[in-house]
């Protein structure tokens, strides 16, 4: 027999033998015994829940096997609260807490990335006389201001013009072939853009919408304007206010393989005087292209051909080589704004640079689980996936995660990890969370949401003065939808009146 099982049977005879001929005012002391007794026997933690969290678990009816919150002052080993601890739940966004205190701890927080130029034939006269190579090493945020950057620089040491094609090196990332809509069946979502070693402006196309002066007509004008990219606008006015599911627009992208033409098709309301929709749009090589061939265009420049893969010269010194922001920058946008393909990237770093290039998931995955149990945290709820939390098969325990927060507290580089998280109330995943609250300024957390799950973790600076490690994951039907907001909510602001 089991031990759990050996403990239900102890329960269950327990209260056969005492719930006849006892007083009411006695039962219910012994009820209260049995249910103690209950939980110690399912495994399931017997610290009492907080009448306001409790509060929101009864008003939603979310049963207690749905959620784990845990909280502890940093540097202490006993829990105010400890709801499941060990029981491993899907964590959404929360798990870009591990590659990002990895990376900080690992390879420093003034670490950059670079992408390097090679020029593959000779200049004469300002014209390459053959092909411009570019080669990435993962920047995650290698965005339209920085990567116009790189034209400009050759422009500035004479470049003119190019006869030949931009080439492509990838090669430093090995990304298994994938399905960008196999999480939610939307591939084109800006958040479901998969990693690449020469990721730019994160494959990502703002599109906006103004009603044209003639009163017919609506203005569509992509940021940033990419060569390649095809627009199809079918859009027609309609008299309404500025309302409706995107505003009625209707987006198709006709060909997965290349990505290059974007339909507009439906109504658009005469009430909006703008309006922005994102989308992924191209392929990464024709998207880094369509960039590259623009700028350089608009900056006087030509290119004859068009975009290949291939590989750097090993025996070549790059003619120029582009450096990214440090990490300690990087991680703020990965955790405040929970960016998917940057914290992608930075599990594909971490296995590049920790392990070996090619960089790839397992190796990230590899490095972050041995990264943890170096430092004695115990992994055995954790299951890693992509290392964004963009995924149906992550797991961990809201006890491994407050583990993860306390021991960060211990690192010398604590306090760029703790800026790199949100602020109640005030920035990022958190603004509009708790802002009229007295909890609201006095935390620090990383947010997790998709659908059915809600989450939580962070630091909350208690009215006492004493910090706390808080952690709160609810699985459970509709808890992306206002109940695992209003839980997690409810577990910082208890943490904040200790």
């Amino acid at each position: 027999m089991t031990t759990r099982r050996w403990r239900a049977r102890v329960v269950g005879a327990a209260s056969q033998r005492v719930m006849s001929g006892m007083r009411p005012t006695a039962w219910r002391r012994w009820r209260a015994l049995l249910v103690g007794a209950a939980l110690w026997a399912t495994g399931v933690s017997a610290t009492p829940l907080p009448r306001a969290i409790e509060f929101v678990t009864r008003g939603h009816d979310i049963p207690s096997a749905a959620y784990s919150l845990y909280v502890r002052e940093v540097g202490k080993q006993t829990p105010a609260l400890a709801i499941n601890p060990d029981r491993a739940f899907n964590p959404a966004s929360v798990v870009k807490i591990l590659p990002t205190l990895a990376a900080l701890e690992l390879l420093g927080p003034a670490y950059r990335w670079k992408t390097e130029v090679y020029l593959l034939g000779e200049v004469v006269d300002g014209v390459l006389h053959g092909d411009i190579l570019f080669k990435g090493y993962g920047d995650p945020h290698l965005v339209t201001e920085d990567f116009r950057r790189i034209p400009e620089e050759l422009r500035r040491r004479g470049i003119t013009a190019i006869t030949g094609d931009m080439v492509i090196d990838d090669s430093y990332f090995s990304v298994p072939d994938a399905d960008p809509g196999a999480f939610d069946d939307k591939p084109h979502r800006t958040y479901n853009v998969l990693p690449n070693a020469l990721l730019v402006n994160y494959k990502a196309v703002q599109f906006h919408f103004y009603p044209a002066a003639d009163g017919r007509r609506v203005v569509v004008q992509p940021e940033p304007a990419l060569a390649g990219l095809q627009l199809d606008n079918r859009l027609r006015l309609r008299r309404s206010s500025c309302r409706g599911f995107q505003r009625g627009i209707a987006v198709r992208i006709d060909d997965a393989e290349n990505a290059d033409r974007v339909t507009f098709s439906g109504t658009f309301p005469t009430g909006c005087r703008h309006y922005t929709l994102p989308r992924a749009a191209l392929t990464h090589h024709t998207y880094a292209f369509g960039m590259f061939a623009s700028v350089w265009r608009q900056l006087g420049g030509s290119i004859a051909g068009g975009v290949r893969r291939g590989r750097a010269p090993a025996t070549q010194a790059p003619f120029l080589t582009h450096h990214s922001k440090p990490l300690s920058d990087v991680v703020k946008l990965i955790n405040k704004f929970s960016n998917n393909v940057m914290s992608r990237q930075l599990l594909l770093t971490l296995g590049a640079e920790l392990q070996d290039a090619p960089g790839t998931p397992d190796k990230g995955i590899a490095v972050i689980e041995q990264y943890l149990t170096d430092r004695g945290i115990d992994t055995r709820t954790l299951k890693l996936d992509n290392g964004a939390g963009l995924s149906r098969e992550a797991r961990a325990s809201a006890k491994l995660l407050a583990d993860v927060l306390d021991y960060a507290m211990r690192l010398r580089y604590r306090w760029e990890f703790v800026a790199s998280l949100a602020i109640p109330g005030v920035d990022g995943t958190a603004k509009n969370r708790l802002k009229y609250k007295q909890a609201a300024g006095f935390a620090h957390v990383k947010t997790g949401t998709i659908n059915d799950v809600s989450a939580i973790a962070g630091y909350v600076q208690a009215r006492s003065g004493r910090l706390y490690v808080v952690s709160g994951l609810l699985n459970h039907q509709a808890a992306n939808k206002g109940p695992g907001k209003e839980l997690m909510n409810a577990l910082i602001i208890w943490t904040r009146r200790q």
